[in-house]
């Protein structure tokens, strides 16, 4: 559980899917079907504004009732972004994402964004780390390993 968050995005890659404040949440909801993901981030140049999560439509655009198509996504996205270094390990986004409360976690490397992390994300490579022991440890058993 030490492994940096840095080696989930070489895996994964450090694609992010993201939108100019000025779109309306229309239009950030339809990039996030056209890319099948739960959030965009929200960036002005470089410089990341916020996050636009499946939980803000619903809580902030629907629940509020607001029209969707006139609404800028800047009105009703989470401008108080928890981000986090490439270096924090994945222990440590575990707690994040469950003490926070949230779902994504946006990567920065020297002020700029160099990936998101999902607990999606974080949950493949728990089950994938598990899964490997697993198989060492039947294969130890069994004799596949020398002692």
């Amino acid at each position: 559980m030490d492994t940096p968050i840095s080696a989930l995005l070489e895996r994964k890659g450090t694609r992010v899917h993201a939108v100019p404040r000025t779109v309306t949440v229309t239009e950030a909801v339809t990039e996030m079907n056209r890319h099948r993901v739960g959030c965009v981030v929200v960036l002005d140049a470089d410089r990341l504004l916020g996050i636009f999560t499946e939980r803000d439509v619903l809580q902030r655009v629907v629940g509020a009732g607001l029209d969707p198509k006139q609404t800028p996504v800047a009105a009703v996205m989470t401008a108080d972004v928890i981000t986090i270094p490439p270096e924090t390990t994945v222990q440590e986004a575990m707690g994040i994402f469950t003490e926070k409360r949230c779902r994504h976690l946006p990567v920065l490397a020297a002020g700029r964004l160099a990936g998101l992390i999902s607990i999606g994300d974080v949950s493949r490579w728990t089950v994938d780390v598990h899964r490997t022991e697993s198989e060492h440890l039947k294969n130890y058993i069994a004799g596949g390993f020398p002692t």
